[in-house]
């Protein structure tokens, strides 16, 4: 973690309560919240779907990893990552080196219960959700673990609870 840095970076496969945990972190330490998605899609004039039917996933990657530079770049502020933004080495780089980064994890089961009817999910569309979910996960859990500072178990205590929780592992890591 970068020490001259007070963001935070919230990692995890969709429906992991990114955008969720990151607004309640962000009221409660008095920061900036922002999620790449909103950013890209704010950046974009569209919603992350339609940038993926026109531009694909590779354009849409291109996207995000701009959008992350940019944010990472900033100071104060508690980023929601899409949940693929880990793929590329370069936003893994940003993420680890520019501030304390924190993966919510969930098991694909958990994560597909939340998911359910995937609007606004482009890569749940097209085939078995829970299938697509087992597979994202087995590629991105490594790349997840391999930059995160604290790894959060998003599972069973409530939103509140976990940010309590968060809160209380950063303070004892600062």
């Amino acid at each position: 973690m970068n020490s001259s840095s007070n963001n935070i970076f919230l990692i995890g496969l969709m429906g992991a309560g990114k955008s969720t945990v990151g607004k309640l972190l962000a009221k409660k330490l008095g920061r900036r919240f922002l999620d790449a998605d909103h950013v890209i899609e704010d950046r974009c004039g569209v919603k992350i779907p339609i940038i993926f039917e026109m531009e694909g996933e590779d354009g849409f990657r291109k996207r995000e990893a701009q959008a992350i530079k940019d944010i990472t770049a900033e100071q104060d502020v508690i980023l929601a990552t899409g949940g693929g933004a880990i793929l590329l080495p370069e936003n893994r780089q940003f993420l680890s080196e520019r501030g304390t980064v924190i993966y919510l994890h969930a098991n694909p089961m958990e994560l597909w219960h939340r998911t359910k009817g995937g609007e606004g999910r482009p890569l749940l569309r097209n085939g078995d959700a829970k299938k697509i979910l087992e597979n994202l996960y087995a590629i991105r859990d490594p790349l997840y673990r391999e930059i995160a500072d604290h790894v959060i178990e998003t599972g069973k205590p409530s939103v509140n609870q976990l940010v309590n929780t968060l809160i209380m592992q950063l303070e004892l890591s600062a």
